[in-house]
């Protein structure tokens, strides 16, 4: 992001409005609304993940929104980690409900009481089942668009129940390596990290979760997977009968992203012009447009509309913007939207059967005979991509500082360390990554760098405590 630190967040508000993504104005504290460019940016982005869901075996559903009070509080250590976040309905219509309704906070005691109704042998298992919905909570701290709601809009949670302890841990590996191959295709750098027992999911055996680092420092976590072990399936009765005649009950996991990956897409590639999307998430990857002289528009436009019918036929996402208005101000809408390729057609090119392409990311013009269109946007998308996860994974990196001896002179001395932690945080900012020390993975250690711990990361084969300010 071409911004400096200090305007990232006045950035971030200001891109959301003018790229026509989101529009704040709705009269509910922490919701908004999706506009059509922006849904489009969040149709193509979710539906990377959910063919990836697919392909490795999910299947996707739809469970109900409300859920009865005493469903929801049938797992105590659960409820009592979202019981100040959840949006109570108490009537219907003018009559009070003998039980109160929740609307999901998230969606773990509704499944589980599905599955104690599917699960009956181990034949029954594994079951793996995903749906993309809206939550909400009650978020008391400062909202921010796409990042900290009350409505989350966009939730996808796989829940998945196995018949082994091996089975539910061979699944986390799997959901891990969906998460990285879906934030690689998005070119979002992650750092993944076990989280603390203290900031686990609640009901959780253990949590992993992927964070990124937005351009102003602050550490943002985009996806978890939870391993649940048989915490929920012993509460919701998910017994089954074994190979061998016995009795056991499942081994869970579930694993969630939200709207918060638009707000990576958006907040780790754009820079001081707007938008800069991946060409898979972009909702128009191909924008035409041709340059009328006087005399010589018929030219330009039949040209235009061949070349978009060719790349059309193709599957390419292409616009033809024929708008009466001047190309610069054409140019800078479009740079704005963060469309990854601009077809520039004039009667000289024309004539001389060449094409004028333009890069967003790099804001490099160059030109490529007609004949060779398909191949030169194809070969150009795909060079786009390459550039836009190399800047992003430099910037990230930029931000992380590994503690060693050079950085830390009193390795022994917590005071010192704490002090030197709190210093790069406060003028690096970033992740700071301190060699594992169980003297120091504690909430106590926690509150006196006045930051966060994310959790135990690896990096290059050693074990550290990541740790952050986070959104």
């Amino acid at each position: 992001m071409g911004e400096t630190v200090e305007n990232f967040s006045e950035w971030y508000g200001n891109i959301l409005e003018r790229a026509e993504i989101y529009d704040l104005r709705y009269p509910i504290k922490g919701c908004g609304v999706y506009l059509p460019y922006g849904f489009k940016i969040r149709k193509y982005a979710f539906e990377i993940i959910r063919n990836m869901l697919d392909e490795t075996g999910h299947d996707e559903a739809l469970f109900p929104m409300l859920i009865p009070e005493d469903l929801l509080a049938k797992e105590g250590e659960h409820i009592k980690g979202f019981e100040d976040e959840v949006y109570w309905v108490t009537h219907g219509g003018k009559t009070p409900l003998d039980v109160k309704l929740a609307l999901r906070p998230t969606s773990e005691t509704p499944i589980y009481y599905m599955m104690k109704l599917w699960i009956k042998v181990h034949t029954d298992l594994p079951i793996k089942v995903y749906q993309v919905v809206n939550t909400f909570r009650y978020e008391t701290k400062h909202t921010r668009p796409l990042i900290r709601l009350r409505e989350i809009m966009t939730f996808k949670e796989a829940h998945t129940a196995h018949a082994t302890k091996e089975d539910a841990e061979n699944q986390v590996k799997e959901a891990i390596n969906i998460y990285k191959n879906f934030f690689d295709e998005l070119g979002i750098p992650t750092i993944i990290s076990k989280r603390p027992e203290w900031d686990k999911f609640p009901g959780a055996e253990y949590t992993m979760a992927f964070d990124t680092i937005f351009p102003d420092g602050k550490t943002m976590q985009i996806g978890t997977v939870h391993n649940l072990g048989q915490n929920f399936a012993k509460t919701f009765e998910l017994e089954f009968e074994t190979a061998d005649g016995g009795k056991d009950y499942a081994y869970q996991t579930c694993y969630g992203i939200s709207d918060r990956v638009i707000a990576s897409i958006i907040a780790l590639h754009g820079d001081e012009k707007g938008l800069i999307l991946p060409p898979n998430v972009a909702p128009i990857q191909i924008v035409i447009i041709p340059l009328l002289f006087k005399g010589k528009e018929e030219i330009a436009m039949n040209k235009a509309e061949e070349v978009y019918n060719t790349l059309k036929e193709k599957g390419f996402r292409v616009k033809l913007d024929d708008r009466d208005i001047r190309p610069g101000r054409k140019f800078n809408d479009w740079e704005l939207k963060g469309a990854p390729i601009r077809i520039e057609l004039g009667p000289r090119d024309i004539e001389n059967k060449k094409i004028t392409l333009f890069r967003r990311d790099t804001g490099e013009k160059f030109q490529i005979n007609e004949d060779d269109l398909l191949d030169g946007i194809n070969n150009t998308m795909n060079s786009i991509m390459k550039t836009i996860k190399e800047k992003a994974n430099e910037r990230v990196n930029s931000f992380i500082t590994i503690m060693d001896n050079k950085n830390n002179k009193n390795n022994n001395d917590i005071e010192a360390l704490i002090d030197n932690v709190k210093e790069i945080l406060a003028e690096k900012k970033g992740v700071v990554l301190i060699p594992y020390d169980k003297n120091l993975y504690n909430e106590e250690f926690e509150e006196s760098i006045e930051a966060s711990v994310l959790g135990i990361t690896k990096c290059n084969g050693n074990e550290y405590i990541a740790v952050a300010r986070t959104y």
